[in-house]
């Protein structure tokens, strides 16, 4: 079930955007969301000098939500998928204790991906 919700927000993500951008959640002051969009993304942890240019950042919201959201990311049994799309992987899941198998499944989607176009 969580693996379909998971699926789910990653689809719509990339169909219809973000309701609400960056911009927006760092004048609210939620932190935690920046860092979950950024993880559940697959993109790399922003460095602090970064987020701070951003606004009055509150390193421990942003670093909860992105290890909360990298965690649902780093989902090998969606690696594949992410592949398929043509979606980018930059390393985040390294380290992690699937990085290796979301690696090589998002490798075998992504090469899919390239044969088909």
């Amino acid at each position: 079930m969580v693996g379909i919700r998971i699926w789910l927000c990653l689809s719509i993500g990339l169909l219809w955007g973000c309701s609400n951008t960056t911009e927006q959640l760092v004048r609210d002051g939620d932190w935690y969301q920046v860092g979950y969009r950024d993880g559940i993304s697959g993109k790399l942890s922003r460095p602090w000098g970064e987020l701070q240019q951003l606004g009055a950042v509150r390193q421990s919201d942003y670093d909860e939500g992105y290890l909360e959201g990298l965690d649902e990311y780093c989902n090998p049994d969606f690696a594949y998928q992410i592949g398929l799309s043509g979606q980018e992987y930059f390393g985040a899941c390294a380290g992690t204790p699937q990085g290796q198998r979301f690696r090589l499944e998002w490798q075998r989607g992504h090469q899919d991906f390239r044969m088909t176009y």
